[in-house]
């Protein structure tokens, strides 16, 4: 799904030249729940954005979905994105004049997808999160945990391929922070595969890969013997 080689980044002003990431390499394969570690500064999120496709990098190559996206134009790469990307941030970036319902659907509007599929959808995906009771309420209404569901409700709205998640506990209390965990977990045994950013050695522990970075380069892989259920099944 994610192969990269010799990737770097380097963010400059006219005084500054700083080196984000470098020569990173790197396979993530359909399904894999892979976890990034690392102090901050990093190159987690400049990482995470560029897999997201939200940045493009400054050296190397980039393939996603069999797709060399390196130097993609900003329509190019938001083309690519709606439909295989979902997003889940630790301050939840919901926004705060919608609706429960509202904030889920947002992608689907975006999408042109018909009123009628849409609220079928939404209905589904709140349901699986629990929240289908809260859909008229707002964000404000919403404790921690719950904001977070609602966003990942949104990031899987469209059935992406892929879910990036930045630090999406990083805001709760171990409770809540084990129920979207458990989301994420029961999501990617389904077959979503996702890639996410945390601080937490125990968040970590789901992940079937981990990966450490520092200064900008990858110091260590850390592989488990993890298949999950979907991807165990198109196998067998």
């Amino acid at each position: 799904m994610i192969q990269t080689s010799n990737l770097s980044k380097v963010f400059r002003t006219e005084e500054v030249e700083t080196l984000a990431l470098s020569n990173i390499n790197l396979h993530i394969k359909k399904g894999e729940f892979v976890a990034i570690m690392g102090p901050s500064g990093c190159g987690k999120s400049t990482l995470l954005n560029i897999i997201g496709l939200l940045d493009n990098p400054s050296n190397g190559n980039f393939r996603f979905l069999e797709n060399e996206v390196a130097h993609y134009t900003e329509k190019q790469r938001t083309k690519l994105r709606k439909s295989n990307i979902g997003f889940v941030f630790q301050s939840f970036n919901l926004i705060d004049e919608l609706s429960v319902y509202e904030n889920v659907e947002l992608p689907l509007v975006y999408q042109k997808v018909p009123a009628s599929e849409r609220k079928r959808k939404v209905a589904e995906v709140l349901k699986r999160v629990q929240l289908d009771h809260r859909s008229k309420h707002f964000p404000q209404q919403l404790s921690g945990g719950q904001q977070q569901r609602v966003a990942i409700a949104r990031a899987v709205i469209s059935n992406p391929n892929l879910i990036l998640a930045d630090e999406p506990t990083g805001n709760l209390d171990s409770a809540n922070g084990r129920e979207v965990m458990d989301l994420l977990s029961e999501l990617n045994q389904e077959g979503t595969t996702i890639v996410m950013v945390t601080h937490s050695s125990s968040d970590a522990e789901r992940a079937s890969r981990t990966i450490q970075l520092f200064d900008g380069h990858i110091v260590s892989e850390n592989h488990k013997k993890q298949v999950n259920k979907a991807v165990q099944s198109e196998i067998l």
